[in-house]
This record gives structure tokens, sequence and C-alpha cells, in this order.
């Protein structure tokens, strides 16, 4: 493995991010140079200057191997989340070391989980900053910088084959190029389309930003302490559903729909199970919270439910009421939607509706192969057939998401967490949904967890957005031939 070569990549995706916080620094600017303007511009010449030496030093190099592609892409987000931590150390305040780089972590994975006891309290620049990690995080840091870097060659595409899971590119037909320029234009476009509406609601231009770039990478990092329980606006709660859901579908089938193609949201067996589990799930919580007296009425209990499953379950985390006094039956629903979570080949994390439909149906294929030895039955999701090794491999996703969930759930409890805690903060972060139950909770943080488990936690938030096999196979390279 070329190691100079690894460098200057990820110095490539440094100066991305580097210009980022330049532009903190002028949301900084924009308020009569608030305190975080020279931790941003300072974070921002240093983050620079460590991606320009490599860039400067290191001839370029048109075709890069298998790999140094992984070691490119993991190395890249774990390097963003170190320079991530800049601003945050050098502002101060409750950021001490591990909870800038929990911050930072939680950010760049669109966990949208948090340390920060008084979010409201910190100054514009730093908060855009900390919604602009999210953003970019969103579709992914190399991703999105491959869409600003000039022409790689093949490179390009090595990079892109790595960074992008398996199953979600059933859904794309074009090459590499191309597909790049349709994630970036349906990411940006929906971005603008949600600042737009949530301007129109009522909310200032900084707000509306900052919430949309929340709720499209879907991440739920909030300008204010309440999340989004301080605005009370169903038309707000309404776009930021919309918002939510969309982004939690792929987006080559949102590209389709837009293009009026054949394989759009209409047809897509994956949507279509995606919002039939949206809307299940939301009615039979609202039922549950209204038969117990919760809500005085079915219609505010409907609301809840609604806004609070279309959060979890797309990952982003938004908060309108706290889920801790909601019913048990409430509570599980959520807790199976955390799991389960949204599209691949969207800004979602977690298991994937479509490797459950999958896995359902490699089960039931399983069953009639048992009444019928000699049928050939081949597994089809949205009408594509599916070859055996990428079943294997849903199969053994499925099996190390469960293994990692139990042994965060150990070093919850191992910690002095309780067991609704521990679990529920395993699923949160490795599903990158945010906010877990218990001590958790939708309105609360992390902040009293000791630091080995503020650190536990953004290791399962590093396996959960690399697709867990893309982060353990960076321990095994020397294994590689």
């Amino acid at each position: 493995m070329r190691v100079h070569v690894v460098i200057r990549y990820i110095g490539m995706v440094l100066q991305f991010i580097a210009a980022f916080m330049l532009l903190s620094a002028g949301v900084s600017i924009y308020d009569d140079y608030d305190s975080a303007y020279y931790p941003l511009l300072l974070s921002s010449f240093m983050t620079a200057l460590l991606g320009l030496f490599p860039l400067i030093f290191v001839e370029r190099v048109d075709e890069i191997k298998t790999k140094e592609g992984y070691i490119i892409v993991v190395g890249s987000w774990l390097v963003a989340c170190i320079v991530g931590m800049f601003p945050y150390l050098i502002w101060g305040g409750e950021f001490t070391f591990i909870n800038a780089w929990f911050e930072s972590v939680s950010g760049f994975t669109t966990t949208g989980a948090s340390i920060l006891n008084d979010i409201e309290s910190l100054p514009r620049g730093l908060l855009f900053w900390r919604s602009s990690s999210a953003w970019i995080g969103g579709i992914g840091v190399v991703m999105f910088a491959l869409v600003i870097l000039p022409s790689m060659g093949r490179s390009r595409q090595m990079l892109y084959n790595v960074e992008l899971s398996t199953i979600a590119k059933d859904n794309f037909h074009y090459r590499s190029k191309v597909i790049i320029r349709i994630l970036s234009s349906v990411y940006i476009g929906l971005t603008a389309i949600t600042t737009l509406l949530l301007k129109y609601t009522g909310m200032n231009w900084f707000d509306a930003i900052n919430h949309a770039m929340s709720s499209c990478s879907t991440c739920g990092f909030s300008t204010k302490n309440a999340s989004l329980a301080f605005f009370d606006s169903i038309p707000i709660e309404l776009i930021l559903m919309g918002s939510m859901t969309l982004a939690s579908i792929h987006f080559g089938i949102l590209y389709a729909t837009i293009t009026g193609r054949r394989n759009n949201i209409f047809r897509s067996e994956v949507v279509r199970t995606y919002i039939l589990m949206l809307a299940v799930v939301s009615i039979i919580v609202a039922f549950s919270l209204y038969s117990s007296g919760t809500y005085d009425t079915f219609w505010h209990s409907l609301r809840q439910s609604a806004f609070q499953v279309i959060s979890v379950t797309s990952t982003s985390g938004f908060a309108t009421a706290d889920s801790n006094t909601w019913t048990s039956l409430a509570i599980v629903l959520l807790v199976f939607s955390s799991v389960v979570c949204g599209c691949a080949g969207s800004t979602s994390g977690g298991m994937k509706v479509d490797r459950l439909i999958m896995a359902y149906k490699i089960i039931s294929n399983r069953m009639k192969l048992q009444q019928h030895p000699n049928a050939i039955i081949r597994t089809k999701v949205d009408g594509v057939v599916q070859e055996e090794g990428i079943l294997s491999l849903v199969m053994s996703f499925i099996v190390a998401y469960i293994i990692l969930v139990l042994l965060g759930t150990i070093m919850y409890t191992m910690f002095g967490c309780d067991i609704l805690t521990g679990f529920t903060a395993s699923i949160a972060c490795i599903s990158n949904v945010g906010p877990g139950f218990g001590e958790v909770g939708s309105m609360s943080n992390f902040s009293e967890l000791p630091a080995v488990l503020k650190f536990t936690s953004t290791a399962l938030m590093l396996v959960g957005r690399l697709e867990i096999f893309g982060f353990i196979q960076l321990f095994f390279m020397r294994s590689w031939k």
C-alpha cells in the first residue's frame, strides 16, 4: 500500500472541510464577529494547512488500488472527525477533549446525539459549523468532496464504490460521475426547498437553514435546547416530517420520480414498505398514547406520534415531546423503528428497510425450499434479482449489527447505566439515530455519561455510519493480498 497516495487524497478532503469552517467564520462575521469567529478562522487555517502539505509534496496519482480506496474513505471519516473538534476545543465552554470528540463524531456521522446542556449559549458561527458537519456527513465526507474535486480518472470510480454501500447501488444505472451529480443535486435541492418552506412558516433565516441542513442530513441537531418543541408549530413539523421522510428514501428513486422515470417512489417495493411501516407504527403509537391518557385527544396523540416515529425511523432524532413518559408499547415500537430505519441510498442510518425485506424473503424462500427441495427460487427486490453474495452480505450485516448492539449494551451497563439506557443508547448510536430512552431520552443528552462510554458511543457511531464492515476492515488490512 502506498501511504503517500492515501495521505494525498485525505488532504483533498481536508481542504473541503476547511472551506466549510471558513464559511462558518463568515456567519460569525455577519453576527458582529461573535466569539466563534477566531476559533473557526484558526481551525480553518490549521485544517487547510494539514491538507495542503501532501498536495504540495506528493505527486498526483490517477489510479488507486482497492485497499488504498478503503483506507482513504475510512481515514477521511476519522480525520474529518478529528479536525472537526478544533472549533469546539478552541472555543471552550462545555467542550472538554472527549466532549469535543463526541460532538464532532455525532455531527459527521449524522447521529445527532449531544453532550450540550445549553445549546442556545453557543454563538451562531459555532452552531452553523455544528450543522455543517452534519450536512457534510449526510451524503458522505468523501462523496461530497468528489463533487468539487477536479477530474480524478478511475480513482473517482474506486472511491465511489467504497463509499456507497452495495445494496444502495441497485437503483443507480449510471456512471459514477453522473451518480455523484445526482446525489448532490437531490441533496442540495431538498435542503434549499426545506429552507425556503421553513422561512415561509415563520422561522428566521438562520434557524431555517440550520434545521434544513439537519433534517436533510437526518441528523437532528437543533439550534434550540428544546429541539422542535421550542417552536410548537404544526406547519413547521409537517415540513420537517416531509423533509425527513424524503431524505430517508433512496436518492436515486427520488431523482427517477422527479425526472419521470419508471423506477419511481410509486413503484418501489422498498419505498411502499417504508411508508407503510411509518403509517402503521404512527397509528398504533397514537392509539396507545390516547388510550393511556398521555394526551387528551387522538389527533394530538397522532401529531406527536407521527413526528416522533418519522424522526426516529429516518434517524433524524428531532424531538417535540419527551418520549420517556410514553407507554411501554410506544417505546418498544420506537426502538423497533430505531433498528430498521430508512432506505439504502439515503442519508438515513440503521439496518435499512431493504435489508429487512431481503431477510424476510430469505427466510420465506428457505421455508419453501424445505417443502420443495428441488425448486429454484430467486430473491427479487424492486424487480432486481439479488445475487447470493449480496444476500449473504445482508445476513452477515444483520448478525454483526445484533452482536455489536449486545456488546455496546454490555459496555453501557458495565459502567453504571440501567438496561433501558444501555440497550437503547447502543441502538441509537450504531443506527445513528441520536436519542434513546432512559438517561439518553429525547429531552436528555449524553453529557452525564462517563468518558469511557462517550468514547464507546462514538465508536458505535462510526461503525454504523460506515456500514459496519467498511470500518472493521480497517483493522484487517494486513491480511489483504
